[in-house]
Formats: structure tokens, sequence, C-alpha cells
């Protein structure tokens, strides 16, 4: 089975900085898989340039195939790190929005969603919590029937229980032959639901492996984390 993601020599740079370099990574599809490594690692600008806001400097990634574009938007969900909604719009009216905008949008599963989370369409963004917010955009991009989710940091900034109903949500509503890439440093909270991990480290690729395969070993994801990082 052909990769929903890979990367070949990936390199990205911002003046001298080098965000990544030389990245070689192939994730499959039908999995949950973990972007892990400590704040400044170079996660968001791998799926930054997955997603086309940014260009490789160079080295290529490719989405099924594909050069990121837009054939890529079609299958690709993103989740950004930092909130893009407008605070005065009610959730009914990105609902709305989402529906018009992406064809494989599904109001349906975003309304249940919502309903199994105590969370009102009436509401504006505005009268939300920080951990509410979080939710809805999770919610947005979950009810899309896309082949790749991209979350950004998901979990980063809100409270324990939020982060709960958050892993609950993901697990919940992807499509099983669907590739789920989380990026976090929050190692512990997502362990339980990741397949495979990767490990990045100041641009560079440190590890990529099943979790399985970490288990097999007596290790946990997070203590491996903790032991390849020194955290």
């Amino acid at each position: 089975m052909n990769p929903i993601l890979e990367c070949n020599g990936l390199t990205k740079t911002f003046g001298p900085k080098k965000a990544l370099s030389d990245i070689n990574l192939k994730i499959g599809q039908g999995q949950i898989v973990g972007l892990l490594g400590p704040n400044g690692s170079g996660k968001t600008t791998l799926i930054k340039i997955a997603t086309a806001l940014l260009t490789p400097s160079s080295g290529e990634i490719q989405i099924s195939g594909m050069k990121p574009g837009l054939g890529t938007k079609k299958i690709v969900s993103y989740l950004p790190e930092k909130n893009y909604l407008n605070d005065w719009m009610r959730v009914r009216d990105i609902i709305g929005m989402f529906k018009d905008f992406y064809e494989d949008f599904n109001p349906e599963k975003a309304c249940d969603m919502l309903k199994r989370l105590n969370i009102s369409a009436d509401d504006r963004l505005k009268t939300l919590s920080k951990g509410t917010k979080e939710k809805v955009q999770l919610i947005l991009v979950m009810s899309r029937e896309a082949k790749l989710y991209l979350l950004d940091e998901p979990i980063g900034g809100v409270d324990p229980a939020a982060r709960d109903y958050i892993l609950e949500t993901i697990i919940g509503n992807y499509n099983p032959e669907a590739t789920v890439l989380i990026s976090t440093h929050l190692i512990y909270d997502v362990e339980k639901i990741l397949d495979h991990v990767i490990f990045i480290n100041e641009g560079r690729l440190v590890l990529s492996s099943s979790v399985d395969e970490i288990r097999e070993q007596g290790k946990s994801v997070d203590g491996l984390f903790r032991e390849v990082f020194r955290c």
C-alpha cells in the first residue's frame, strides 16, 4: 500500500536556521501517528509544509502521491495550533461555512459531536472557554471525511479533563482507513491512542517506530521519549 505521506530529503531553512534537515519518512494509511518532540523541534514546520502553507527549501513531501496544493487540500483536514475562527460567529454559522467550503464535510456528524459534548450550536465563540473553543475547532476538522488529519498540538492549551474529551473525539470520529497525525510534546496524554510514533528534534528525525515495537522492548512511549530527550 502506498504511503499517505512521504518525505524525501525534506529540508526547510529560515535564514541560517534549519527548521528541518534531510527528513526521510513514510507514513502509512489507517493509523494514528504521534509526531513527538520538544517545543521548537520542527513539528509545526513539517505540518505546515504538508498543508502547503510553507514550501520546502530542498527535498520533497508528497501526500497520497501528490505535492501539497489544491489537490491535497481535498483530502487533508488540518487543525492549526492557534485559533483561527472569528469570535463573533455562532457555532452553527461556522458549521454552515465549513459545509459550503468542503465537499466532504458532514454537518450531521458535527452536530452530533456538539450534542455529545454539550456545546450549543447557538453559542457565539466569544462566550466559550478556551477549552470549549478547542473542542469546536476539533469537531470541525474531524467532521470531514478526509484521508489525512493533521492536528497541530490539539491538547496543548487545555486542562487534563478537556484533553480526555479531545482524544475521545479523535478516536471515535475518524475513518479507520484514514491516518491521523498528532503533533504534541504531551506524550503521556496521547500515548494510549497511538499506533506509531515519530520522534523529531532540532529539525532531524530521531526515530520512527510502531508503538508495539517499543512496548516489546519493555518500554512506554513516554519513557522512551524521556530517555531519548533526557527530560
